[in-house]
């Protein structure tokens, strides 16, 4: 039996990107939750914390077979001139030769260097770039806070498909909004569709994209520290991290297995929080879940297992007792 594998040529990618919380991770749930069961399906999560939430949510959440994923914790999935994600992108081909791959990258990062990353010489013949999807909640349209940032303009520029989720939260008018500003802000031609929960179709990703991103060699911020989700968590059986850019913070932490949480105690401290957004896993003495805060509310997700518990906060500013409060839950 030959142990030769066929080279890995033209996968279908697409890139999901959007603001933070406008619901990309369910829009990749609800998708691999339809894919055709013959397929292969790659995932590449990339997080503004260093700490990765998405990976273990979106495994934990999804028991389909033939789905791989990985992440990209700890700011931009571009920087240090594309070298994390390189890395991760081509373990991620390398073990489920896959059919098709999907890219989420942080909500706070930069998509279009992603694309001129997937557009380089190296990616040519792996990879053939499909339609970039970028999420919207058109409610944020009334926000300064999203109409004035760089990154969330630059979603929307370069998108061949902006999907307004949230629909049945919006007010009358809202749908147009959302169209006018793509039509003044986005690519030509691009097609705006709306959406509840993160639900669309398959064949939204299918097609070329339109966009042609030449490399851009100077774009990197340099990563050289060892990542959060990468070290050893010590005796105390816990560990912190923090990151900070694109005008917010964030701050996480890993707990060890053996640390278990009261269900009860740690949803009204995540309920009482005021931050932007908080994604979660955590081993309760009810067994796992995964909690997604953002403005809406905070959902809670039964899941199927997590090797250890987790926790990523954003915020414009951060409570320095955030820890102690978090301990506090622990059962004794």
């Amino acid at each position: 039996m030959s142990s030769k594998r066929q080279p890995i040529s033209a996968v279908p990618t697409n890139i999901i990107t959007g603001f933070l919380g406008v619901g990309k991770t369910s829009a990749i749930l609800q998708l691999m939750r339809n894919k055709p069961e013959n397929e292969r399906w790659a995932v590449l999560v990339n997080e503004f914390g260093e700490i990765g939430i998405d990976g273990a949510l979106l495994q934990g959440q999804h028991q389909q077979q033939q789905v791989y994923i990985r992440e990209v914790p700890g700011g931009c999935m571009c920087c240090a001139a594309g070298l994390p994600m390189q890395i991760a992108l081509n373990r991620l081909l390398s073990e489920s030769t896959p059919d098709r791959l999907l890219i989420e990258p942080t909500g706070l990062g930069h998509p279009k260097e992603v694309l001129q990353v997937l557009s380089s010489k190296y990616y040519q013949q792996v990879l053939a770039l499909n339609k970039t999807i970028t999420l919207v909640d058109a409610r944020n349209l009334s926000d300064a806070r999203y109409t004035g940032h760089e990154t969330f303009n630059q979603q929307i520029a370069i998108a061949d498909t902006v999907i307004g989720n949230k629909l049945d939260l919006y007010q009358t008018d809202e749908q147009q909004q959302l169209r006018e500003y793509v039509a003044q802000h986005g690519r030509k031609g691009a097609q705006v569709l709306f959406s509840k929960n993160g639900q669309m179709d398959i064949s939204c990703l299918q097609g070329a994209t339109a966009g042609s991103y030449a490399p851009d060699e100077h774009h990197h911020h340099g990563h050289n520290k060892p990542l959060a989700s990468e070290q050893v968590i010590p005796e105390s059986g816990y560990l912190k991290a923090s990151n900070q850019g694109e005008g917010f913070n964030s701050i996480g932490w890993r707990f060890a297995p053996n640390k278990v949480f009261d269900r009860k105690k740690l949803c009204l401290l995540l309920l009482s929080l005021k931050v932007e957004r908080i994604k979660a896993v955590f081993i309760t003495s009810s067994g796992v879940f995964g909690y997604n805060y953002t403005s809406d509310g905070l959902s809670e997700a039964e899941l199927d297992d997590c090797l250890e518990s987790r926790i990523e906060v954003i915020a414009d500013e951060l409570d320095d007792d955030l820890e102690t409060r978090l301990l506090e839950c622990l059962v004794e």
